[in-house]
């Protein structure tokens, strides 16, 4: 059974049949999620709990190594997903090609509050251009010692572009150490 209604893929012209031949898997939409940062824009960035202390220690750590990293998007509600979609439409672009470029409501990472879209300094935003920086070659070696692993690889299975700044918490070995006993 379905976390989310038919009806609401159906009114932006996302055929349930068109998700299952992917093989996208729904995303539960995160319940409790705290501040982390405000953008240059004033925008609030929100994650679940654990994804926000490891994307604390791993913004330290980049930081101790000369990268500056910060976010460029983390959770957002199935509504704001909505939202994002009917822009595009809105805009004249097809619906399959949107579907390359941002996930159904109800099949974002960013639902769960543990999905982040990093940026940095030396790049704009949310660009290909970001796996050319040293954030970027700094993430691949680091970023899963705090959890996060990259989400949309060349060549996803998903059916995405390729998102070299998309990265999603899974769990941390950091973390865990820290909540062991002593």
């Amino acid at each position: 059974m379905s976390l989310y209604p038919d009806s609401q893929l159906e009114q932006l012209g996302i055929s349930r049949l068109s998700i299952e031949a992917r093989g996208l898997r729904e995303h539960q939409e995160a319940t409790t999620v705290e501040w982390v940062e405000t953008g240059e824009d004033g925008r609030d960035y929100l994650l679940t709990p654990d994804a926000a202390v490891a994307w604390r220690m791993m913004k330290t750590a980049a930081q101790a190594d000369g990268i500056v990293l910060y976010l460029g998007s983390a959770y957002r509600s199935v509504a704001r997903q909505v939202e994002i979609i009917r822009t595009k439409l809105d805009a004249g672009i097809a619906i399959d090609e949107i579907l390359t470029l941002c996930a159904p409501p109800g099949y974002s990472e960013h639902h769960t509050g543990r999905a982040v879209d990093i940026a940095t300094v030396d790049s704009p935003a949310l660009e290909v251009e970001f796996e050319t920086t040293p954030a970027f070659a700094w993430l691949l070696l680091h970023a899963g010692e705090f959890g996060f692993t990259l989400s949309y690889p060349r060549g996803n299975t998903d059916g995405y572009v390729y998102e070299p700044w998309h990265w999603c918490f899974q769990s941390s070995s950091h973390q865990q150490n820290q909540l062991a006993p002593q």
